[in-house]
């Protein structure tokens, strides 16, 4: 039985002028886990995320969410009531004060967590009388996270959660994450640290230049994927290594570098047929696929 698909685009693109934002993005998101969207600055993560919560309308694709369409005005306040969002900038009513606005914000849901209230009220000793113009941009995360995880939403979008928090509160962020995950609650959210989300996510996909160049499980990434370095005594060309498993191929000099995403053994057996000098067998970490990924070309 296949896995139930919270997000799926098809062919998403999203044009400003001549740029394109997001390019013919398809992507696929399954329920009940963490899934991580990495990019660089510009890379189209927080594009892809206003349309598929119906923010910004996309200039040519499809895509749903709990399975309605963000396209459709109706469909998309529809899916809004079961997702809950947290944008980069925090945008919160401002002339409120902490206690006015979790009244106001919880009036809308039913199914609003008093006591998840409370818990994180302490937690984040966030001051309840203060106006919220007034409060730090930690402090500001802080309360948009609390309206975010009291609503006990089916799909949590965060964009940038971590940005303006302190070591501690990332931790208390991260475990957040984690138990939202384990209660029922898929989370997708987007981060430039690349730590916290080899710590949490379960999945990750990797956009860059607005299209989807990685999509992969952090099983299959420990499990699987290899650096393999070889080393001949004459200069080598790249078409030998284009064989199956092999994600990416670079060259420096008489050295060949493959990037494999499975099939390592295999690919070692063939390359110690070509007579190299050396061969070097590392696993690789999520930092180092990311960078490698969205590297430009020389």
């Amino acid at each position: 039985m296949s896995e139930p698909r919270v997000i799926e685009t098809h062919e998403l693109t999203k044009r400003f002028g001549t740029f394109d934002a997001v390019r013919s993005l398809s992507l696929r998101v399954t329920g009940q886990r963490i899934t991580a969207f990495l990019g660089r600055n510009g890379a189209g993560k927080s594009t892809t995320i206003k349309m598929l919560l119906g923010m910004t309308h996309p200039t040519s694709g499809t895509g749903t969410v709990l399975g309605r369409s963000i396209i459709d005005a109706r469909a998309n306040t529809e899916m809004r009531r079961e997702v809950a969002y947290v944008g980069e900038d925090k945008q919160l009513y401002g002339y409120m004060t902490v206690e006015q606005l979790i009244r106001f914000t919880k009036s809308f849901y039913r199914d609003w967590q008093p006591e998840a209230e409370q818990r994180l009220l302490k937690q984040y000793q966030l001051p309840q009388k203060r106006k919220v113009k007034a409060l730090s941009k930690g402090m500001r995360t802080k309360l948009a996270l609390l309206l975010a995880f009291c609503r006990r939403p089916a799909l949590l979008i965060l964009d940038e959660p971590s940005e303006g928090l302190d070591p501690v509160s990332i931790e208390e962020l991260l475990q957040a994450l984690v138990t939202a995950a384990a209660d029922g609650t898929t989370v997708f959210f987007s981060s430039h640290q690349i730590a916290e989300v080899e710590r949490v996510a379960e999945h990750v996909c990797i956009i860059d230049h607005g299209q989807l160049a990685m999509n992969f499980s952090l099983e299959d990434m420990r499990e699987q994927y290899r650096r393999i370095t070889l080393g001949f005594a004459e200069q080598q060309p790249t078409e030998k290594f284009r064989i199956h498993g092999i994600q990416q191929i670079r060259t420096s000099g008489r050295q060949v570098i493959l990037l494999a995403n499975q099939n390592a053994d295999a690919i070692v057996e063939l390359a110690r047929t070509m007579e190299p000098v050396s061969v070097d067998v590392a696993p690789m970490g999520l930092r180092e696929i990311f960078l490698e990924t969205v590297k430009e070309e020389s």
